[in-house]
């Protein structure tokens, strides 16, 4: 069992980080699941939940555990949750806190602390719901953090990765937001090390990336797709797009991909 109270971000918990990495909001009134989604609270700490909501189909069908980009929240996804389904696929989406019904505040350390007990809550819930289906980590952008610490430390746990949009180093992404690494002292090694965790991880994994992103370059998602030492893995690059585009642009290559993985982890 992973001690949470030793992962600590303490360098990129500072105001001045935080304003720029995460952009909260709160879900809109009257805005609740329909359909064959599920609102579920996470409890993650004394007083904490995190809102989640689950699109669920076919009980042996896979699950996909989705942590989303920094300016998102889970009912932003409410139009892709019903598409998953129609591809057999569960589709789980999480959000952080203070982001649409979670309480708390968030915070780097608080993310990454929070994104076990995420995980954990997840399996117990689809077993206990009769959800027998593999289950695969996605990740999108911020997100790709959050799913890398995951398969690094469970990876007997996790049958499938998917890294959407993923950083592979910190400190140009903390740069491009307008954060002055220099003045509080960052370097690389105290960041996230999403490469050093890929590297970890074995089983079948798909990288997707725009090829014209703006905020992480495509080199992030080649580089990641370098240090994965997984037999099964592929790189999707999609002409054309942009980091907050590449879905709308993409979309048939994108849910195809998806799915080619999702049947991987299936035979």
């Amino acid at each position: 069992m992973v001690d949470k109270a030793r992962i600590e971000y303490s360098v990129l918990d500072r105001p001045e980080v935080i304003h720029f990495l995460f952009h909260p909001r709160s879900e809109m009134e009257g805005d609740v699941s329909a359909g064959n989604a599920r609102d579920v609270m996470i409890p993650v700490e004394k007083e904490i939940a995190l809102g989640g909501r689950f699109h669920m189909t076919g009980s042996s069908d896979p699950n996909i555990l989705f942590f989303h980009g920094n300016g998102e929240i889970v009912s932003d996804y409410d139009d892709l949750g019903p598409i998953y389904n129609r591809l057999e696929i569960n589709f789980l989406p999480v959000d952080y806190r203070g982001y649409g019904r979670s309480d708390g505040i968030p915070t780097v350390t608080a993310m990454m602390r929070d994104s076990h007990a995420v995980l954990e809550f997840t399996r117990n819930w689809l077993q206990s719901e009769g959800f027998t289906g593999p289950l695969i980590l996605m990740g999108r952008s911020l997100g790709s953090a959050s799913v890398l610490e995951l398969v690094s430390r469970y990876p007997d746990a996790v049958d499938g990765l998917i890294v959407e949009s993923g950083f592979a180093y910190a400190a140009p992404l903390l740069e491009l937001l307008g954060i002055d690494i220099r003045s509080i002292g960052f370097e690389e090694k105290d960041g996230f090390r999403n490469l050093d965790k890929i590297g970890t991880f074995d089983g079948p994994t798909l990288i997707i990336h725009a090829q014209n992103d703006r905020i992480i370059p495509v080199s992030d998602g080649e580089t990641l797709y370098s240090a994965c030492n997984a037999a099964d893995k592929i790189l999707l690059k999609i002409p054309g797009a942009n980091h907050n585009d590449l879905l709308h642009i993409g979309f048939t290559e994108y849910m195809r991909a998806v799915k080619n993985l999702t049947n991987t982890v299936s035979r």
